[in-house]
Protein backbone atom coordinates (compact mmCIF):
# COMPACT_ATOMS: atom_id res chain seq x y z
CA UNK A 1 0.00 0.00 0.00
CA UNK A 2 1.02 3.40 -0.37
CA UNK A 3 1.40 5.83 2.28
CA UNK A 4 -1.78 8.26 1.99
CA UNK A 5 -0.62 12.38 2.51
CA UNK A 6 -2.24 13.63 5.23
CA UNK A 7 -5.21 15.95 4.27
CA UNK A 8 -4.83 19.82 5.67
CA UNK A 9 -8.02 21.17 6.00
CA UNK A 10 -7.72 25.23 5.17
CA UNK A 11 -9.82 27.31 7.68
CA UNK A 12 -12.43 29.31 6.37
CA UNK A 13 -12.22 33.28 6.46
CA UNK A 14 -14.28 35.14 8.97
CA UNK A 15 -16.61 37.36 7.55
CA UNK A 16 -17.67 39.94 9.65
CA UNK A 17 -14.78 41.80 11.04
CA UNK A 18 -11.93 43.25 9.01
CA UNK A 19 -9.07 41.14 8.03
CA UNK A 20 -6.22 43.26 10.68
CA UNK A 21 -8.93 42.39 13.68
CA UNK A 22 -9.75 38.72 12.89
CA UNK A 23 -7.73 36.23 15.35
CA UNK A 24 -4.62 34.31 13.64
CA UNK A 25 -6.48 30.99 12.75
CA UNK A 26 -4.68 28.26 14.89
CA UNK A 27 -1.74 25.87 13.26
CA UNK A 28 -3.02 22.60 12.42
CA UNK A 29 -1.42 19.71 13.40
CA UNK A 30 -1.12 16.38 12.00
CA UNK A 31 -2.13 13.49 13.09
CA UNK A 32 0.26 10.25 12.43
CA UNK A 33 -1.71 6.84 12.37
CA UNK A 34 -0.96 4.38 14.25
CA UNK A 35 0.54 1.13 12.69
CA UNK A 36 -0.46 -1.11 15.74
CA UNK A 37 -4.08 -0.05 15.69
CA UNK A 38 -4.67 1.82 18.76
CA UNK A 39 -6.40 4.98 19.14
CA UNK A 40 -4.11 7.65 17.38
CA UNK A 41 -1.91 10.51 19.24
CA UNK A 42 -3.18 13.73 19.13
CA UNK A 43 -0.16 16.18 19.94
CA UNK A 44 -0.29 19.50 20.98
CA UNK A 45 0.60 22.38 18.41
CA UNK A 46 4.12 23.61 19.14
CA UNK A 47 4.27 26.87 21.22
CA UNK A 48 5.04 30.01 19.45
CA UNK A 49 6.35 33.22 21.11
CA UNK A 50 3.45 35.50 21.46
CA UNK A 51 3.39 37.95 18.51
CA UNK A 52 2.36 41.52 19.61
CA UNK A 53 -1.27 42.23 18.41
CA UNK A 54 -1.50 44.13 15.32
CA UNK A 55 -2.37 47.88 15.50
CA UNK A 56 -5.75 48.29 14.94
CA UNK A 57 -6.83 49.91 11.65
CA UNK A 58 -8.52 53.05 12.09
CA UNK A 59 -11.38 54.18 9.35
CA UNK A 60 -10.32 57.97 8.21
CA UNK A 61 -13.95 60.24 8.14
CA UNK A 62 -13.55 62.59 5.59
CA UNK A 63 -15.50 65.18 6.53
CA UNK A 64 -17.81 66.34 3.12
CA UNK A 65 -16.58 70.08 1.86
CA UNK A 66 -18.94 72.35 3.42
CA UNK A 67 -21.95 74.29 1.51
CA UNK A 68 -22.46 77.94 0.84
CA UNK A 69 -25.47 77.36 3.03
CA UNK A 70 -23.61 76.13 5.71
CA UNK A 71 -20.75 78.85 5.34
CA UNK A 72 -23.14 81.47 5.45
CA UNK A 73 -24.49 80.25 8.81
CA UNK A 74 -21.54 79.53 10.39
CA UNK A 75 -20.75 83.09 9.66
CA UNK A 76 -23.76 84.73 10.79
CA UNK A 77 -23.62 82.50 14.24
CA UNK A 78 -19.64 83.84 14.56
CA UNK A 79 -21.18 87.38 14.14
CA UNK A 80 -23.69 86.62 16.13
CA UNK A 81 -21.61 85.87 19.24
CA UNK A 82 -19.35 88.20 18.08
CA UNK A 83 -21.98 91.18 18.79
CA UNK A 84 -23.40 89.25 22.29
CA UNK A 85 -19.63 89.73 23.16
CA UNK A 86 -19.07 93.45 22.33
CA UNK A 87 -23.05 94.40 23.90
CA UNK A 88 -21.47 92.29 27.19
CA UNK A 89 -18.86 94.29 26.95
CA UNK A 90 -20.35 97.70 26.42
CA UNK A 91 -22.94 96.88 29.12
CA UNK A 92 -20.06 96.16 31.93
CA UNK A 93 -18.28 99.42 31.10
CA UNK A 94 -21.61 101.37 31.73
CA UNK A 95 -21.94 99.25 35.20
CA UNK A 96 -18.33 100.37 35.91
CA UNK A 97 -18.91 103.78 34.69
CA UNK A 98 -22.21 104.09 36.66
CA UNK A 99 -19.93 102.44 39.84
CA UNK A 100 -17.26 104.92 39.80
CA UNK A 101 -19.99 107.22 39.51
CA UNK A 102 -21.87 106.57 42.30
CA UNK A 103 -18.63 105.88 44.46
CA UNK A 104 -17.62 109.75 43.71
CA UNK A 105 -20.74 110.88 44.48
CA UNK A 106 -20.65 109.19 47.88
CA UNK A 107 -17.44 110.51 48.57
CA UNK A 108 -18.50 114.22 48.26
CA UNK A 109 -21.66 113.60 49.56
CA UNK A 110 -20.09 112.74 52.92
CA UNK A 111 -16.55 115.05 52.50
CA UNK A 112 -19.42 118.03 52.35
CA UNK A 113 -20.72 116.94 55.43
CA UNK A 114 -17.73 116.14 57.39
CA UNK A 115 -16.94 120.21 55.89
CA UNK A 116 -20.23 121.30 57.52
CA UNK A 117 -19.49 119.17 61.16
CA UNK A 118 -15.88 120.71 61.35
CA UNK A 119 -17.40 124.48 60.66
CA UNK A 120 -20.12 124.11 62.88
CA UNK A 121 -18.12 122.80 65.70
CA UNK A 122 -15.59 125.54 64.65
CA UNK A 123 -18.44 127.89 64.57
CA UNK A 124 -19.36 127.02 68.44
CA UNK A 125 -15.59 126.43 70.01
CA UNK A 126 -14.89 130.24 68.62
CA UNK A 127 -18.74 131.40 70.74
CA UNK A 128 -17.86 129.77 73.99
CA UNK A 129 -14.03 131.06 73.79
CA UNK A 130 -15.63 134.31 73.07
CA UNK A 131 -17.84 134.43 76.27
CA UNK A 132 -15.27 132.66 78.46
CA UNK A 133 -13.30 135.49 77.44
CA UNK A 134 -15.98 138.45 78.08
CA UNK A 135 -16.33 136.12 81.62
CA UNK A 136 -12.58 136.84 82.19
CA UNK A 137 -12.91 139.82 81.03
CA UNK A 138 -15.87 140.89 83.74
CA UNK A 139 -14.04 139.33 86.76
CA UNK A 140 -10.95 140.75 85.70
CA UNK A 141 -13.08 144.36 86.17
CA UNK A 142 -14.93 143.08 89.22
CA UNK A 143 -11.60 141.81 90.32
CA UNK A 144 -10.18 145.10 89.85
CA UNK A 145 -13.28 147.10 91.08
CA UNK A 146 -13.25 144.76 94.26
CA UNK A 147 -9.50 145.20 94.70
CA UNK A 148 -9.72 149.21 94.57
CA UNK A 149 -12.92 148.75 97.62
CA UNK A 150 -10.65 146.92 99.69
CA UNK A 151 -7.82 148.74 99.42
CA UNK A 152 -10.42 151.82 99.97
CA UNK A 153 -11.35 150.05 102.62
CA UNK A 154 -7.56 149.41 104.37
CA UNK A 155 -6.91 153.45 103.90
CA UNK A 156 -9.42 154.22 105.95
CA UNK A 157 -8.87 151.52 108.51
CA UNK A 158 -5.48 152.77 108.38
CA UNK A 159 -6.98 156.37 108.32
CA UNK A 160 -9.25 155.46 111.44
CA UNK A 161 -5.97 153.93 113.56
CA UNK A 162 -4.16 156.54 112.88
CA UNK A 163 -6.80 159.49 113.98
CA UNK A 164 -7.49 157.09 117.11
CA UNK A 165 -3.31 156.51 117.70
CA UNK A 166 -3.32 160.41 117.59
CA UNK A 167 -6.35 160.96 119.90
CA UNK A 168 -4.33 158.37 122.67
CA UNK A 169 -1.13 160.62 121.46
CA UNK A 170 -2.57 163.62 122.50
CA UNK A 171 -4.27 162.30 125.57
CA UNK A 172 -1.56 160.52 126.94
CA UNK A 173 0.71 164.49 126.21
CA UNK A 174 -2.30 166.19 128.16
CA UNK A 175 -2.26 163.66 130.87
CA UNK A 176 1.27 164.29 131.18
CA UNK A 177 1.39 167.75 131.29
CA UNK A 178 -1.65 168.06 133.82
CA UNK A 179 0.51 165.62 136.08
CA UNK A 180 3.57 167.85 135.87
CA UNK A 181 1.42 171.48 136.77
CA UNK A 182 0.29 169.27 139.60
CA UNK A 183 2.81 168.24 140.96
CA UNK A 184 4.68 171.74 140.23
CA UNK A 185 1.99 173.21 143.06
CA UNK A 186 2.28 170.53 145.38
CA UNK A 187 6.06 171.33 145.89
CA UNK A 188 5.32 174.90 145.92
CA UNK A 189 2.96 174.22 148.77
CA UNK A 190 4.44 171.34 150.33
CA UNK A 191 1.52 169.36 150.41
CA UNK A 192 0.72 165.80 149.02
CA UNK A 193 -1.62 165.41 146.00
CA UNK A 194 -4.95 164.06 146.59
CA UNK A 195 -6.58 160.94 145.36
CA UNK A 196 -9.14 162.56 143.16
CA UNK A 197 -6.45 163.60 140.76
CA UNK A 198 -6.32 159.82 140.14
CA UNK A 199 -9.61 159.81 137.95
CA UNK A 200 -7.38 162.29 135.23
CA UNK A 201 -5.70 159.17 134.19
CA UNK A 202 -8.92 157.61 133.51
Amino acid sequence: MAEEEPKTVEPQAPLDPPPALAPEPEPLVEIPKDVSGKKPVILPPPKEEEKPEAPKAFSIFKRPAETFEEKVLENSVNRDRELDRVETEKRMSLIRAWEESEKSRAENKAHKKLSAIEAWENRKIASVEAELKKIEEKLEREKAEYVEKMKNKIALYHKAAEEKRALIEAKREENILKAEEIAAENRAKGTAPNKLLSFFWG
